[in-house]
């Protein structure tokens, strides 16, 4: 098998334009990430994914946020509108864990559909008194023993409908008083405190084939923020146990500051195996791709994990999962 690029890609609108492809085949990165922008119809999603798949001469992962309430690309009227997580769970109480392997049974029964193979969940950050309201009711809950229970039958159900989670965001932002979207989080409590609260759903989920950093500092390991830090790397690696892909969270979020290809280089020094490049320019996407280079072997041997992980789903009955739905849930 050719070695990847190590990149994570996206593309400007529906289709790819012939710059896009040119580009795509050069490069051939591991995968690609879907936007709103990229979204119309299920035909054309599947004629995108298709281009995608093409480019790059093999069966790439294509992955999208489909968390459910804020952050979601597929949206009514074609495809359902999911309540944000934290509300989700507590409509479902006790019910929660089963409704949670539902609900991400269902999202992976429409992305499977259209062609898209991973999502960028579970998302597994331990809320607290002081999150920032960017993440707080994206979160499971307030305590690590119930995220961690919720991330893996949310996990669950995404593999069983033939798509790849993504647990982030590692090792946990959920003690960001910052939108890391504009700003870099720090967080100041010691490495016990986060081993035993923030790193524990990681933990649990170590098993699974994939993982996103974090863009915030941990000043007790670190100065450096997570995503550009060998000290992190070596807790999610070691302490954490997660032995999966590790891509980054998107390198041009602004919680990162400097020149694109100088930040890809830094993450994968520092121990990340792809590099996720979202929302810029064909040629800020060049730079970042000509940073990033190739998978090492290690990326690779993780990269092709990945991909082996990928099953295809059993056929389902979704009018009743549907309807089990709306009875854990009240609707």
């Amino acid at each position: 098998m050719n070695r990847f690029g190590a990149t994570i890609l996206d593309a400007d609108g529906l289709r790819l334009t012939s710059e896009e492809i040119a580009f795509f085949k050069d490069v051939k990165p591991f995968g690609f990430i879907l936007f709103a922008r990229n979204i119309d119809t299920p035909d054309q999603v599947r004629a995108l994914c298709g281009d995608f798949r093409e480019a790059v001469g093999y069966d790439c992962p294509i992955t999208i946020d489909q968390e459910g309430g804020r952050v979601q690309r597929l949206r009514a009227p074609i495809w359902r509108e999911w309540l944000p997580p934290m509300d989700f769970v507590t409509a479902a109480g006790p019910k929660a864990e089963r409704a949670m392997y539902l609900r991400h049974r269902v999202i992976a029964h429409e992305l499977f559909a259209l062609g898209i193979d991973s999502n960028c969940a579970p998302m597994v950050d331990v809320a607290g008194d002081n999150t920032h309201d960017f993440l707080r009711n994206r979160c499971y809950g307030t305590d690590a023993v119930t995220v961690s229970a919720l991330g893996r039958t949310a996990a669950e159900g995404l593999l069983d409908g033939g798509v790849l989670p993504v647990v982030k965001h590692m090792p946990g932002h959920g003690r960001a008083t910052a939108d890391s979207h504009f700003d870099l989080p720090h967080v100041a409590n010691m490495k016990n405190d986060l081993q035993d609260h923030d790193f524990a759903p990681f933990k649990a989920l170590c098993d699974l084939p994939m993982g996103m950093t974090a863009h915030l500092v941990y000043s007790d390991i670190d100065t450096a923020p997570a995503t550009l830090s060998k000290p992190v790397m070596d807790v999610i690696r070691n302490v954490i146990g997660f032995d999966g892909l590790i891509m980054t969270d998107d390198i041009a979020m602004k919680a990162l500051s400097g020149d694109l290809g100088d930040l890809s280089r830094q993450a994968l020094q520092a121990g990340c195996d792809v590099i996720l490049h979202c929302n810029g320019t064909l040629a800020e996407r060049r730079r970042v791709a000509e940073a990033s280079g190739e998978m090492t072997d290690a990326a690779q041997t993780r990269a092709i994990a990945a991909l082996n992980a990928r099953k295809t789903p059993d056929e389902i009955d979704i009018s009743a999962y549907d309807a089990e739905l709306e009875a854990l849930t009240g609707g």
